[in-house]
């Protein structure tokens, strides 16, 4: 391949909003570093991503629509992509680069869904949606933790972001003879907000809480990275040919505070309804800087056409001439031109604070899609918002013209029949395209030179409810929940199964508590549980072995502690096959062997506690025992 293909360095950040920065006018936080980026970048100041994380990943790693791929939760088996996707990084990796993720996948942590499977060559990154959730090493808690490298979970000394970013540098310094795509995802400010007091302290006398000081704090850390990185991509003259990007991936979570009807109560969002989670434009709409100085994007331009994540992989496609693994057609379009002022122009007037631009090119208007399922099963409308230049058409029902009103206060539907109708077409038009595969498993790999053993977590059990331990501090608590995996024996064979309460990192007895405190609910960290698992919290059964102590430390996760469990009895069940035993007082795991047939199948087990109350075993190891 030519030499002079593009670097690619993609910064995609968690939960920080577009008003969390002060390039966009937050009067608080300081972000100097990004400032400075945006002030030199080509910006998509009208860009829409899904109002959580693991749907935006989805669509901008693919250039399709989040539901589409099998994306549309961030938990309960609903956060794996599909395998037959083609990933940003097959793209790269098969035109020649070198490929490496840093942070956050959130798209699949078994065969076929983890990060080395999708085109990415070096890996380091944590377990599920984000630090300290059950698929992550146990016990990782932002400080010196362990990380998988691919291959096995390794110790980085360090803060998280700074690990990130580290290894990141270290995999430029490495590639920097050949063109590659380094996608930086931090977890950062994704609660819980944890970071040195020399990032936070600065921001408790300016805001209303600890919390959003140690949310700000991490944004400091974040904006602190972003410039050490394009430093020394300077020094090693990779700065000119090297794209560099600068996302979010929903709203802001800590930056703000709203009231019933979503409109913002404290804190800085641009002037938007909405946060993270929600279907106004406050819960999706969100940074993008692209500079690229041998590409002509070195001086700030802002683009008002709306935009999205689908659009992102098809304009990379162009931009950096990247050859196609296989056909593939996508829900986004390229931008490339659009940026390269290539295409019919009209005149404007930059926002107030940039310099002025004489003429903006258009692309033909179209409607957008954007939503927050959070469910088992989607449902039609829910939490959605159809996306025109002027319009949004939110929940099928309210009209709100976003160029005069962007607060979205003034519900216009009744006034404009026609537009609600067009609108409301677009999106049938859109369920339509992405309800094909609803109905569809998206099954985890048993057995095959990928999956001869692996580890199979509540994180991704299927139920109608998505109720799951899908974090370690709900494990600690001893969640009482079950469901399924979805899964398919590649090769028959006989396969060895342990079921374990505690993970092979702690190998305490199923039976067993973990001594130390009361593990902090996790209600108490600013993660709103009713939220992540799309139902009302009464329905996590909370009552049984805790309380929910409220005077607890909100700001730091003490991972000490774990609630003693007294199971009694072990079951297994898969490919028609149903197994049980009893349980002692010192097994750590129960070992069921199986013979399976390869194909498609369900795999559920079951720990039974004395008073005859069932839940499904947290960590299931699978191996292949003799292959046939």
């Amino acid at each position: 391949m030519k030499r002079d293909h593009p670097n690619v360095v993609f910064v995609l950040t968690d939960d920080q909003g577009y008003g969390d920065l002060s390039c966009h006018g937050n009067p608080v936080v300081k972000t100097p570093h990004i400032d400075a980026l945006h002030a030199c970048s080509v910006r998509l100041t009208d860009y829409h991503v899904g109002p959580t994380c693991a749907p935006t990943r989805a669509g901008l790693l693919t250039g399709h629509y989040a539901n589409s791929t099998g994306v549309w939760h961030t938990i309960g088996g609903r956060s794996l992509l599909r395998a037959n996707e083609i990933s940003m990084a097959d793209f790269f990796r098969h035109t020649g680069y070198a490929t490496g993720i840093f942070g956050k996948w959130h798209l699949g942590d078994t065969a076929p869904y983890r990060p080395q499977d999708r085109g990415f060559e070096t890996v380091v990154v944590h377990g599920g949606g984000g630090v300290g959730q059950t698929p992550d090493y146990w016990g990782n808690n932002y400080f010196d933790d362990s990380y998988w490298d691919g291959q096995r979970h390794a110790r980085f000394v360090g803060y998280c972001t700074d690990i990130w970013f580290q290894e990141a540098l270290k995999f430029i310094e490495r590639n920097q003879e050949m063109p590659f795509f380094c996608y930086i995802s931090t977890n950062a400010p994704h609660s819980p907000h944890l970071v040195a007091p020399r990032y936070s302290d600065p921001y408790v006398p300016l805001t209303p809480h600890q919390e959003r000081a140690n949310f700000y704090g991490m944004l400091a850390n974040i904006d602190e990275n972003v410039a050490g990185l394009r430093r020394r991509l300077a020094e090693l003259g990779l700065a000119e040919n090297t794209i560099f990007i600068f996302m979010t991936d929903n709203g802001s979570a800590g930056g703000v505070e709203v009231d019933e009807d979503q409109y913002v109560v404290s804190g800085f969002n641009a002037g938007m309804r909405g946060k993270k989670g929600s279907e106004y434009d406050g819960g999706h709409r969100v940074p993008f800087f692209l500079h690229w100085p041998a590409g002509g994007f070195d001086t700030g331009r802002d683009i008002g056409q709306v935009t999205a994540n689908v659009d992102i992989l098809p304009t990379l496609i162009e931009l950096c001439s990247l050859e196609y693994p296989r056909a593939c057609d996508f829900d986004g379009r390229s931008l490339a031109a659009l940026m390269r002022g290539e295409v019919g122009a009209t005149t404007r007037v930059a926002r107030s604070g940039h310099k002025a631009c004489p003429e903006s090119p258009t692309l033909p208007e179209r409607a957008l899609v954007t939503d927050s399922q959070r469910l088992a099963n989607p449902v039609k409308w829910r939490k959605s918002a159809v996306m025109t230049d002027r319009w949004r058409l939110v929940n099928g029902q309210e009209l709100y013209d976003i160029k005069l009103d962007p607060q979205q206060r003034r519900d216009l539907a009744a006034g404009h029949p026609h537009v609600v109708t067009e609108l409301r077409a677009a999106y049938e038009d859109w369920w339509e395209k992405v309800s094909r595969q609803f109905d569809e498993e998206i099954p985890i790999s048993i057995g095959g030179p990928a999956a001869s053993r692996l580890r199979l977590n509540t994180h991704d059990w299927r139920n109608e409810e998505c109720e799951c331990a899908w974090n370690q501090s709900l494990v600690r608590q001893g969640l009482i929940c079950n469901g399924h995996w979805e899964v398919e024996v590649v090769e028959a064979g006989t396969y060895q199964f342990t079921l374990r309460r505690w993970p092979l990192e702690e190998d305490a007895p199923i039976t067993a508590g973990l001594p130390g405190a009361e593990p902090t609910p996790f209600s108490q960290l600013r993660i709103d549980l009713g939220v992540e698992t799309g139902g009302p919290r009464e329905a996590l059964k909370y009552e049984r072995n805790y309380t929910n102590h409220t005077e607890q430390l909100k700001h730091q996760i003490d991972w000490g502690g774990g609630v003693a469990l007294p199971v009694a009895a072990a079951r297994i069940a898969i490919a028609g096959q149903v197994a049980s035993t009893s349980v002692n007082p010192n097994d750590a795991g129960i070992v069921f062997t199986l013979w399976l047939p390869a194909g498609a199948t369900h795999l559920q087990t079951w720990f039974e506690l004395e008073d005859g109350e069932e839940l499904g075993a947290y960590y299931v190891y699978v191996e292949t025992a003799k292959p046939q």
